[in-house]
């Protein structure tokens, strides 16, 4: 694959990944609406390692906490360690997206690639993500998540492993809608991307490396590091704007990207250029 191809997927992922606007969907159009070839599921997963990477570096310390709380309950349950409890909450939350996420893996999820797909995720999601925002209190830390709770936006992470849905923004809905403030919505969301990517990426690495295909290997640790400096740089600007903005304008951009595949996927485009 192409250093310009690999280089440029990357910084798309980086940037989108941790805004409520579909990474895997803009992937995915990518090759839809320019001349490279779709780079596949395996380049897709490097690109999100790359993301996560960028998320384990920005909250270290909250890991280290996380680490700590374990280490010191002897990796038991103890909900009185802060730490120890975001584990158990980002676990529990895990299970239902690698459950699902395996099912899907067995019967194929080629055919979820379509634009006309993205076209209509992209958008009803965006309504999703409006209405919780403005409707949603925000009172609540992920200090006052219950496991319920966690495995609410647990279920709620299933849904994006249909292209367009964008895991952020329904994790991110979600949490809007059980009151989280913005900024604790999106970093519960950041964090609760971790095990779902790594398990991922650790997947597609060993088919990779059972594969022997060293070009393909190549390409994937290129998309991790060009991804990982894209990625850091959209979560500070992602928590920078959440300190006094609202979700707005990334629902916006979603019904307009909406609206345009909708339009050229049933034909509609082409009959207002005639």
């Amino acid at each position: 694959m192409e250093n310009t191809h690999i280089l440029l997927l990357s910084i798309l992922q980086g940037l989108t990944e941790f805004l409520p606007v579909s990474s895997s969907g803009h992937l995915i159009l990518f090759s839809k609406f320019t001349t490279f070839p779709d780079q596949g599921l395996a380049l897709d997963v490097a690109v999100h390692v790359g993301s996560i990477l960028a998320v384990m570096i920005y909250f270290s310390g909250t890991i280290w906490q996380v680490i700590k709380g374990m280490i010191k309950s002897k990796f038991l349950p103890n909900m009185k360690d802060e730490g120890n409890r975001l584990f158990w909450l980002i676990f529990v939350a895990t299970i239902p997206a690698v459950v699902i996420g395996l099912l899907l893996r067995e019967y194929g999820m080629e055919e979820l690639r379509s634009a006309k797909l993205i076209g209509w995720t992209i958008t009803i999601f965006a309504i999703l993500l409006y209405i919780a925002d403005k409707l949603g209190m925000t009172v609540r830390e992920i200090k006052h998540l219950t496991f319920l709770d966690a495995i609410l936006i647990g279920f709620a992470q299933c849904m994006a492993l249909i292209p367009g849905t964008s895991r952020s923004g329904i994790t991110i809905t979600m949490g809007r809608f059980l009151g989280m403030e913005r900024k604790e919505a999106a970093k519960f969301s950041m964090l609760l991307s971790i095990p779902t990517i790594f398990g991922a990426g650790c997947l597609i690495g060993y088919e990779l490396f059972q594969a022997g295909d060293m070009n393909a290997v190549i390409d994937a640790f290129d998309g991790v590091t060009y991804s990982f400096i894209a990625s850091i740089l959209s979560i500070y600007v992602m928590m920078w704007w959440l300190k006094s903005y609202t979700f707005l304008p990334f629902v916006i951009y979603r019904i307009a990207l909406g609206g345009y595949l909708l339009l050229d996927s049933y034909g509609y485009l082409d009959k207002i250029a005639q």
